[in-house]
């Protein structure tokens, strides 16, 4: 009888950073990046399934936290508008992606050195040896 292997063990964080309430995640940030790819709020909200209007609410709430314009707005006329990131949103996009990539490396880092407490070589079991938790309702494979 062959047994399966369990899946490893890995550490997955979220960076959201608040004042007072979220200001910036990974879900402005991805906006952002894709209207430096598309040069467009409407079509990065599109490719997200945002609303344009859901896509505006989070910039502005963003600007009016860091107290800078993420991106320059060219209003429509007859090609319609653009938008580009500005400095400021371009050193938002890299410093968020840098401090997201290090909370990584370091959750990782806490997770090898205690790993053992989240995946024990032998199964535990109860005070009087029966086994416990989802071994117990027989839930475990």
């Amino acid at each position: 009888m062959r047994q399966e292997q369990a899946p490893p063990v890995v550490a997955k964080v979220k960076l959201t950073l608040y004042a007072g309430e979220r200001f910036f995640g990974p879900g402005i940030c991805e906006l952002l990046e894709r209207i430096r790819e598309s040069g467009s709020i409407q079509a990065a909200a599109a490719q997200m399934n945002m609303s344009y209007t859901k896509a505006w609410r989070i910039l502005n709430r963003a600007e009016g936290e860091m107290g800078v314009c993420l991106i320059t707005r060219v209003s429509g006329g007859r090609r319609g508008g653009s938008s580009t990131l500005t400095a400021a949103g371009e050193e938002a996009v890299a410093a968020f992606r840098e401090m997201e990539a290090k909370l990584a490396g370091l959750a990782g880092d806490l997770l090898a050195a205690r790993r053992d407490a989240f995946r024990p070589q032998a199964p535990a079991d109860g005070p009087d040896g029966e086994a416990c938790g989802a071994r117990a309702a027989g839930e475990m494979r």
